[in-house]
């Protein structure tokens, strides 16, 4: 039986869990579809592609995540102070802003933590910085893309 490896096109269901068992995310949510990424091309968290690797059509497993594999470790460094009055009317704590940087037209989401004496703390680390994450996988179906490719090269030599 085949199995996953780099390259391949995976379409994965998945629930994604914190350690105390809360549900962060979840391609089986009502109205959601099973995940499709291509594999070696950072479009998952690595851990999260890690786990796919030597999986098979049908397959069902439980990976657990470190958050170095994951969004990354909690930086203290990437909470910054901003003046109140650079923020939009009505900001309160806990609120997620969505920012655009200088560094492309990606916008960033941020969270304020506080707000005191006219200077808010800024939160730019990921919601899930710092976190072990455990995902419930099950390979839906995969492509290695060998066939198109045998096909391709057949019709050029003809």
């Amino acid at each position: 039986m085949k199995s996953i490896k780099n390259g391949d096109t995976v379409t994965v269901n998945y629930t994604g869990k914190l350690e105390d068992g809360s549900v962060f995310d979840s391609s089986l949510t009502e109205g959601r579809e099973p995940l499709t990424a291509k594999l070696g091309e950072q479009q998952l968290i690595p851990g999260f592609e890690a786990g796919l690797i030597g999986m098979s059509d049908g397959d069902k497993k439980t990976i657990t995540i470190e958050s170095a594999d994951a969004y990354g470790d909690y930086n203290d460094k990437m909470v910054i102070e901003v003046p109140i009055n650079h923020l939009p009317d009505g900001v309160q704590e806990g609120m997620t802003l969505q920012v655009n940087t200088p560094y492309g037209p990606q916008p960033v989401h941020v969270k304020v933590l506080d707000k005191e004496k006219g200077i808010a703390h800024i939160d730019h680390n990921h919601p899930l910085a710092g976190q072990r994450l455990i995902f419930d996988l099950e390979v839906v179906s995969f492509d290695s893309g060998i066939e198109e490719a045998v096909i391709i090269s057949e019709t050029r030599e003809n």
